[in-house]
């Protein structure tokens, strides 16, 4: 079968593209306001996009017309965290999607420990194994949407904080200690499986 995406809803369109391409590997992207309140919310649109220098996106929907807090607070100060999500933290993960009001923080509704960065304002997740605070280079709407578009948000890794539990000699990661977790479609996450090896 053929669909193009011109003939087809939004909602036949994001569950086409969403179970197609999987699994996805979730930003948890925190921020803050101009007025100092801590956001944190989960993203599935979110990748690695180069290492020289190290680079990564994420991309955040306008429900409704109106930006998420996410992207208000990374357009104001042009910086975010990212907190990987581990196998131990999915349900606070899941409370963090819910929308809520602006003056309102995730961190206190999911019962997370914000800590202090290095080199950026926004919090990092204490209780995160993984993060990596991003100074934004660049963002980009999507255009010509049908139900209110998308921002892709470019963001610089300036600093990575890496648990001592999860790093292995040489700078690899141990995925037996780390437990990452990734999106699927609907409401369907995914651990790591089978890991099998192709040499190049």
């Amino acid at each position: 079968m053929q669909f193009d995406p011109r003939e087809l809803e939004q909602t036949a369109i994001y569950k086409l593209l969403t179970g197609i391409v999987i699994p996805r590997p979730i930003g948890w992207i925190s921020t803050i306001s101009e007025d100092q309140i801590y956001n944190l919310a989960p993203f599935s649109y979110f990748n690695a996009v180069g290492d020289d220098p190290p680079h990564v996106m994420f991309s955040t929907v306008h429900s409704n017309n109106s930006n998420k807090d996410t992207l208000n607070n990374v357009l104001a100060t042009k910086q975010f965290v990212v907190n990987m999500v581990t196998e131990d933290l999915v349900e606070q993960m899941n409370l963090t999607s819910q929308p809520i009001a602006s003056n309102e923080s995730e961190f206190e509704l999911a019962g997370l420990t914000p800590i202090a960065s290095s080199l950026v304002k926004p919090p990092r997740v204490k209780e995160c194994k993984i993060t990596m605070e991003c100074e934004m280079v660049h963002h980009y709407k999507l255009e010509n949407s049908k139900t209110g578009g998308a921002t892709i948000v470019i963001g610089k890794i300036v600093l990575f904080h890496i648990d001592e539990s999860v790093l292995l000699e040489n700078y690899k990661i141990n995925v037996e200690t780390y437990k990452p977790v990734a999106r699927l479609a609907g409401s369907n996450y995914s651990k790591l499986g089978e890991i099998f090896s192709i040499k190049r």
